[in-house]
């Protein structure tokens, strides 16, 4: 597990963090009913103040992808892989494919060049 934030970006760190968690969530670094890294553990490997660390994980649990055990910590909730994967998709949509649509329908690119431009196997000339 490799976090990096950057502390210059617009994101809040927890997010930061807390999206990359989920990210090794979907990888599968932890999985369902296995415990992520700890708040400690977090707030020590990137020089963080714990309580950013804290609210990572907060995050993490408000949307449903962890839960607590009692004395042991956070935990994969099942379904959580599937989960991410699902709102990853639903932002892949709507940052970039509506994004390539709209310049595909600006350049007036038919629906087969915007198909072959996605497999590749179309050169664009500069």
């Amino acid at each position: 597990m490799k976090i990096k934030i950057n502390f210059t970006d617009d994101k809040p760190l927890f997010s930061q963090i807390a999206d990359a968690i989920a990210d090794d969530i979907l990888i599968g670094v932890y999985k369902e009913d296995e415990a992520i890294i700890s708040t400690t553990q977090l707030s020590r490997m990137l020089k963080i103040n714990p309580t950013t660390a804290v609210k990572a994980v907060g995050q993490l649990a408000d949307e449903g992808l962890i839960y607590k055990r009692r004395g042991l910590g956070m935990f994969v909730k099942k379904g959580a892989s599937e989960k991410i994967r699902e709102k990853k998709a639903r932002h892949f949509y709507d940052v970039y494919v509506r994004e390539f649509l709209s310049e595909a329908q600006k350049l007036g690119l038919t629906t087969e060049e915007i198909i072959e431009i996605i497999r590749g196997s179309v050169e664009i000339e500069n």
